[in-house]
């Protein structure tokens, strides 16, 4: 008898011991470094691609792109129906949804996000509010959007962030959020894939898998962001076994070297990244449109492009990239690449000379696109000051002091980069050129006829028209020039041989739950 006892104390140890073993197993955590900054964790405000990429798994749209395409797929929406004149959108919503603190989702926090946005004015409330007219609740699982006229492309504006539907519970009406400790509770609270479990500004975001997401279940248990102060510094964090991943922004070296290094994984974007100078159109130097002109013929692309990226990028000579439907190359027509004899006539008739030259300040950001920045602006510095009627001053701002001053006039030229909201040419056109887009960009662009245009390629469907019309607004950009279009961009992710599912296809969204690690 004895024997048996000790026998069965034996197998409930043993049981014990191997459900605790079950219990305590490590959750899967995958670390991501970058050199991105996060700005407000507001999808009223922020209008970055990095703040983006997070929203885009902690929150969802009520329309998706299914990971690694441009097909849109239903999200928070289970279906979706146009009225015949093309200018109603009624959504079902799948029911039973709730977010993160347990908070029903239903078609009241539709209304109540998108009526925010519209009201906060935000940077990329342009996107809401220059198509969309009002929001109405039909019951609890339905919502129709009353859009002023005909949008052709409205179902991919309903999967970009400003669309997402936010918790009336937890982030204020009135007023924009900077961080999680500024929210009811002070947590961001989603419908995503992922929820924000811990948030050191600068330093990392945690994200932990959301148990209740309705969609594809993630693969890796925790994501932890961690934000690096230079390439060098993350490449080192790389090649330690620090980070498993790294993203945005390697320096042009690092990428050719880690290509070749047969320990890690090269993931190669070639999407619809592009890179340009903006000008103050309204009140600045730049209100005179042969300055802006003179600029555009005296940049080199060739010789930035290997100078600064080692020939890792392509020259551009239109907003809408090449690849995209509609894109013409009229910038290499008109203004070729260091045409300074074209330079130096303009400047003449603006009434400058050697004696006389034109002085102006170019700003850059330091840290957001990566360290190449600062020779970006060092070789574009050269490049405008072959001729001796151009002298250039270099001044450079971080991310959040940067957009302040475009919003406040105080950046006459200043170089961005732009990564698609929605992937059609009106989103690289529109974005700059019309006059909201051109507001909030701080470019400060406007024209009756220019939006005019705009407005006809919004809202006719017909591909022979919208063709019409953008390979007509290149060729206007060649004469206004509200910008000056440098580059197309390659991005790269590098990875440990044991993480695989980065699909990142020409969106350019990073779906989080796609990834996986092989122990």
């Amino acid at each position: 008898m004895k024997r048996i006892f000790i026998l069965m104390l034996l197998f409930v140890v043993l049981a014990s011991f191997s459900f605790a073993n079950g219990k305590t197993e490590e959750p899967t955590t995958l670390v991501y470094g970058t050199t991105e900054k996060v700005t407000d964790m507001d999808p009223a405000s922020a209008y970055d691609f990095h703040t983006w990429e997070i929203f885009q798994n902690i929150y969802q749209g009520l329309l998706a792109y299914k990971p690694g395409t441009t097909e849109l797929e239903p999200g928070l929406a289970e279906s979706y129906t146009i009225n015949k004149a093309g200018d109603e959108y009624t959504f079902k919503l799948r029911q039973g949804l709730k977010f993160t603190d347990g908070t029903p989702f239903d078609a009241n926090a539709v209304k109540w996000s998108i009526d925010r946005v519209m009201a906060l004015k935000g940077d990329p409330s342009w996107l809401v509010t220059d198509f969309v007219k009002s929001v109405q609740v039909v019951d609890k699982y339905t919502v129709k959007f009353i859009l002023p006229s005909a949008i052709a492309y409205f179902p991919a504006l309903v999967a970009t962030v400003p669309y997402f539907p936010l918790n009336p519970n937890v982030y204020p009406k009135d007023k924009i959020v900077r961080d999680p400790s500024e929210m009811k509770g002070g947590q961001l609270v989603g419908l995503g894939a992922y929820k924000v479990s811990s948030f050191k500004r600068d330093e990392e975001v945690v994200l932990e898998a959301n148990p209740d997401y309705y969609g594809q279940k993630p693969k890796v248990d925790r994501i932890i962001i961690r934000y690096f102060a230079d390439a060098t510094t993350m490449r080192l964090a790389l090649e330690s076994g620090e980070i498993d991943l790294a993203y945005k922004t390697l320096n042009p070296s690092d990428i050719k070297d880690l290509s070749a290094n047969p320990k890690y994984t090269t993931n190669k974007l070639q999407g619809p990244y592009i890179r340009y100078i903006c000008y103050e159109t309204s009140e600045s130097v730049f209100k005179d449109k042969r300055l802006r002109e003179a600029m555009s013929a005296l940049v080199n692309r060739p010789d930035f492009i290997q100078k600064v990226y080692l020939g890792q990028n392509a020259p551009l000579y239109s907003m809408v990239p090449m690849g995209m439907i509609y894109h013409t190359d009229d910038f290499k027509t008109v203004y070729g690449d260091a045409n300074i004899a074209k330079a130096e006539t303009l400047l003449k008739e603006a009434g400058y000379s050697a004696a006389k030259p034109f002085t102006f300040t170019m700003w850059y950001t330091p840290s957001h696109y990566g360290d190449t920045e600062v020779h970006l602006a060092e070789v574009l510095k050269e490049q405008f000051e072959k001729t001796p009627l151009v002298k250039v001053n270099i001044k450079s701002a971080e991310w959040a002091a940067y957009k302040d001053k475009w919003k406040n006039k105080e950046m006459a030229m200043y170089l961005l980069g732009w990564y698609p909201d929605y992937i059609d040419p009106d989103n690289y056109t529109a974005a700059f050129a019309g006059t909201t887009g051109s507001k909030g960009m701080g470019i400060n662009f406007s024209s009756p006829e220019w939006d005019a245009l705009f407005t006809k390629e919004q809202t006719n469907p017909d591909p022979a028209v919208r063709k019409q019309v953008f390979e007509k607004v290149q060729k206007m950009w060649t004469v206004d020039v509200p910008t000056t279009p440098l580059f197309q961009g390659n991005l790269y992710v590098f990875t440990n041989k044991n993480v695989s599912g980065v699909k990142i296809g020409p969106t350019l969204i990073f779906n989080y739950n796609q990834l996986e690690i092989t122990k």
